[in-house]
């Protein structure tokens, strides 16, 4: 294989770049190039450890590691991190502005932590968002200062984590706020929300039908730690109008099932 077809067939990407680099810079031969190329994705990049768009991997301390230790001592974790999430971001940029873009996104990234078995330090945000530490603070104190629980590494230090953004949408969700008004009032996307307040029904329909929360964990592919959150919140709020509007919400997602299964009983 000649070096024109190999640069036909490499998009301009990062692999296009590294391969480009061992030809012209260490003549390597185009096939040699291809080879090195494949055996560093496979070394670096096992399979079903791919990074999907708008994601980097980073290391953190893992989240029950001591403190007072020096960090070369430190238990660490390999995280992914969305830094990017494309169309959600972009929604969020388009609506409510660069600030809350930021907080939206340092809200996801401790999530993806706490959900990977790490705890990130502001530090480690303001590095991943390419901003200033003062930057970081900023944006953690005005996010407090709305009641959202920060899972930072100095948080979570000797006491259990707090509210999260997701929770606090639910709760709002089912006092009564429609989709509209939670974007203006919590800056997160529409897609992001309607996600959260799907898992959340879910959740709570396996609960109802007597799931336990490992079960629920596997069927619904989210944390332990979201699907015990999540089912505090269905026990905190079990007002008579929040069981009407989480009664027809399953029922709609009962008949949207039954109706996906009628249809392929009929192929």
């Amino acid at each position: 294989m000649d070096e024109q077809i190999v640069v036909r067939q490499m998009a301009k990407t990062i692999e296009h770049h590294f391969v480009r680099t061992l030809i012209d810079e260490f003549q390597f031969a185009p096939r040699i190039a291809q080879a090195v190329l494949a055996e560093a994705q496979a070394s670096l990049f096992p399979v079903g450890q791919e990074l999907a768009s708008g994601q980097i991997r980073v290391i953190l301390t893992r989240r029950k590691a001591g403190h007072g230790q020096p960090l070369t001592k430190t238990a660490s974790v390999e995280v992914k991190w969305t830094v990017d999430a494309r169309l959600e971001d972009q929604e969020v940029l388009r609506k409510h502005g660069r600030v809350a873009l930021r907080q939206v996104r340092i809200q996801r990234l401790l999530d993806e932590a706490i959900a990977q078995g790490a705890a990130a330090t502001q530090e480690d945000l303001a590095t991943a968002l390419n901003v200033g530490l003062r930057t970081i603070k900023r944006d953690c104190q005005a996010l407090s200062a709305q009641g959202i629980s920060l899972p930072t590494r100095g948080n979570l230090h000797g006491i259990g984590r707090g509210q999260t953004h997701k929770a606090l949408i639910i709760r709002r969700w089912l006092a009564g706020e429609t989709y509209d008004q939670l974007m203006v009032n919590t800056h997160h996307s529409l897609s992001s929300i309607r996600r959260y307040i799907q898992i959340f029904i879910r959740v709570v329909e396996l609960h109802q039908e007597g799931f336990g929360v490992s079960q629920i964990v596997r069927l619904v592919e989210r944390s332990e730690a979201l699907v015990q959150e999540y089912l505090t919140v269905y026990e905190q709020n079990d007002s008579p109008e929040c069981r009407e509007r989480l009664a027809e919400q399953l029922a709609r997602m009962q008949k949207a099932s039954a109706s996906v299964k009628g249809k392929k009983g009929a192929l």
